[in-house]
């Protein structure tokens, strides 16, 4: 199918992020779907229970009790070879903790959609980051998003890398909290013959499943002789997922006209300052660069949109030309010297041995808006930061003390 036959098929349509990822789901038509309620997610399997009471998808759909419930069903639903999705958000996802680890051990090719939101307590069912972030080392690969389209888009994408042989590890995509689950925007779609075609058939490698009647088994117990080289299967995995996620990407691109990267640059080919952003604050960010390089200002912008398997060598080829970079992470963590993602870029740079100002911010907490005035006060901070010589800074942004 050549990219001038699929966008001659695609149609417009306005939709919400949580809508976007839903209509993608129709056109997969997954083997199960198991999953619970919880805001800002609900619209996502809401709105695909209709298209399921509808008759519009064959899918085994179960309600579950629980979160916990939901990734235990999944586990068990893919572990037989089906194609297997589940959604969720903030204490649900930690609810599911102890089964994300299960299933990334299993090798289970399950797709989960995380309506970001920020972790209770006190309760907050607004948007935030940290609730995927604090996953990082389930051995889930994780990616976000900066809007519907890409809500959408990254179904698919999802579904095509963990089920690659070479991979098989379940996938994990953010939808930003009320920012992107429910706010409308144009949004691309695919047809269903064209997502048949892009995903294929193929699922769990036929000698991995468990089938009742067949030999085999699933949840082992390991002891300490064999327990650390499983573990290390599933890290070839990850590693093995550095090449075949630029390689989905590229072929969804070609196929669409809609490329994505791991890591991806905005006007940072001459600049000397950079913003690294994650998720919707991107699109806030995309918009200070162009202002800020109408006033002469040397900055550009890196989005990180793939965080496990963490693309180190991108980021090393966009950043080490520049004099300072400023996370802006929209995710908590205490106690430590720097954000959550600041902590892997500058692990990155001083492996690479690549000397550079690496400042962080936490910014947008419990979904408290993210504006341009906010990227331009943080430029100037970290302008002034490496020009006068001073340390780099771990700051709560815009924070009552």
């Amino acid at each position: 199918m050549t990219v001038v036959m699929q966008k001659a098929k695609a149609k417009v349509r306005g939709m919400t992020g949580d809508e976007a990822v839903a209509e993608a789901l129709k056109l997969i038509d997954p083997d199960v779907v198991a999953a619970y309620p919880i805001t800002p997610q609900t619209i996502i399997v809401e709105k695909f229970s209709e298209f399921w009471a509808n008759g519009e998808v064959s899918t085994e759909f179960v309600s579950v009790e629980s979160e916990h419930s939901a990734m235990s069903a999944c586990v068990g639903a893919s572990s037989t070879g089906a194609r297997v999705f589940t959604a969720s958000s903030s204490q649900g996802v930690a609810l599911m903790y102890e089964i994300l680890f299960i299933a990334a051990g299993s090798r289970l090719p399950i797709v989960m959609a995380v309506a970001n939101r920020a972790l209770s307590s006190p309760i907050n069912i607004h948007g935030e980051l940290t609730d995927q972030l604090v996953t990082r080392d389930t051995g889930w690969i994780s990616w976000f998003g900066e809007n519907a389209q890409e809500a959408y888009d990254h179904t698919f994408l999802a579904f095509k890398v963990a089920e690659h042989p070479d991979v098989q590890l379940p996938v994990m995509y953010g939808v930003e909290g009320f920012i992107v689950t429910h706010a409308v925007e144009p949004v691309e779609t695919l047809t269903k013959d064209f997502v048949k075609s892009f995903l294929g058939e193929h699922r769990v490698p036929h000698n991995w499943t468990f089938r009742p009647n067949n030999p085999g088994a699933q949840g082992l117990l390991a002891l300490p002789d064999y327990y650390m080289e499983l573990k290390y299967q599933q890290q070839i995995g990850m590693n093995n997922a550095l090449k075949v996620i630029p390689e989905v990407f590229q072929e969804f691109g070609d196929l669409t006209g809609r490329y994505y990267q791991m890591v991806e640059p905005y006007k940072l080919e001459d600049a000397e300052y950079a913003f690294i952003t994650i998720g919707a604050t991107s699109g806030t960010g995309k918009a200070v660069v162009d202002k800020l390089r109408e006033q002469g200002e040397p900055v550009g912008l890196l989005k990180l949109r793939v965080l496990r398997p963490f693309p180190e060598k991108d980021l090393i080829e966009h950043l080490r030309h520049l004099k300072g970079c400023v996370v802006v992470d929209r995710s908590a963590t205490y106690g430590t010297p720097s954000t959550i993602v600041q902590t892997d870029i500058l692990a990155t740079l001083a492996k690479h041995k690549v000397p550079l100002h690496v400042s962080g911010r936490i910014v947008g907490l419990g979904g408290r808006d993210v504006v341009a005035a906010d990227f331009e006060n943080i430029y100037r901070e970290l302008k002034d930061e490496v020009e006068t010589g001073k340390l780099p800074t771990f700051k709560w942004y815009g924070v009552r003390e």
